[in-house]
């Protein structure tokens, strides 16, 4: 019962830090906001290569983070001109796209140097980390302005988290509850569909808050907070698969009692693109 205890003490201590973390970054400003999604970007990609280490691959540690950091920094000369209303620096933009064009054919030259019996593995670790981690996070710097109109509101991006806490919470308290029927027992065999369903629905009820704490279409944060759910258990999903291949617990050890930053936004990363895309549709569509 100790042991229980003070797992559970370290878990909510290390919760509340997180926590206060983000909430100091997205209200302090839209630059810390972003600074926060390139720390977690950094060391989710730290932690996923770590894992492909354990699978047999040999990833390009070096290219694969820069590729990654200059993907995001680049997407942030955007974001920029968005929030502070100023034209974008193209040269900056273009300079920092093409860079990255360039630095991705350059991880197939360099595994010619490595002398690795396993390139191709190698080279499809290394760009996965870019896509996995870094793409989808680059994606999450824009959520919150396409729910605002362009404005910055730290809320949308707290509401946004809310909604895929508020999911994990809902789906865990069913399926504890009530949970017979196994959702993907190769995967994670505690999910249940009566626990994805009751995350459904605890992720539709805290998109009706973000609505009204925010403003903005109902339709609209329902239909993200939908898809935010779906999406989300199969994020939790698709690292679960990762980790179990890997044989480990946690992606790492950086937040005590939570596990690794992949851990905590496993979700993140899969869900963000598809409410990239929602989002950019009823943009265009109305």
């Amino acid at each position: 019962m100790g042991d229980k205890l003070r797992n559970v003490a370290i878990r909510t201590l290390s919760g509340a830090a997180l926590l206060a973390v983000v909430l100091a970054a997205a209200y302090i400003s839209p630059y810390t906001y972003a600074a926060l999604l390139l720390l977690i970007c950094v060391v989710g990609m730290v932690e996923f290569y770590k894992l492909a280490r354990k699978n047999g691959a040999e990833p390009q540690y070096a290219l694969g983070l820069v590729s990654g950091v200059v993907l995001f920094v680049t997407a942030c000369f955007l974001f920029a001109g968005y929030v502070d209303n100023k034209p974008l620096d193209v040269d900056m933009f273009v300079g920092g796209l093409l860079y990255f064009v360039v630095l991705i054919p350059i991880c197939f030259i360099a595994e010619l140097f490595a002398k690795s019996q396993t390139p191709m593995r190698n080279i499809a670790a290394t760009l996965l980390g870019v896509w996995y981690v870094a793409f989808p996070l680059t994606l999450m710097l824009f959520i919150p302005l396409m729910l605002t109109g362009g404005e910055w509101r730290a809320e949308a991006f707290l509401f946004y988290l809310f909604i895929v806490w508020a999911n994990d919470v809902f789906a865990f308290l069913v399926g504890i509850t009530c949970g017979r029927h196994r959702l993907c027992e190769r995967i994670s065999p505690k999910k249940s569909w009566e626990g994805f369903f009751g995350g459904i629905v605890g992720a539709l009820a805290m998109g009706a808050v973000g609505a009204a704490v925010v403003g903005g279409s109902y339709g609209v944060w329902l239909g993200m907070a939908g898809i935010v759910a779906v999406t989300g258990v199969l994020g939790d999903l698709v690292e679960s698969m990762f980790k179990r291949e890997a044989d480990v617990k946690d992606s790492g050890n950086i937040m005590p009692g939570h596990g690794g930053m992949l851990d905590r936004f496993d979700a993140l990363l899969i869900s963000s693109p598809f409410a990239f895309v929602f989002l950019a549709v009823m943009a265009l569509c109305f």
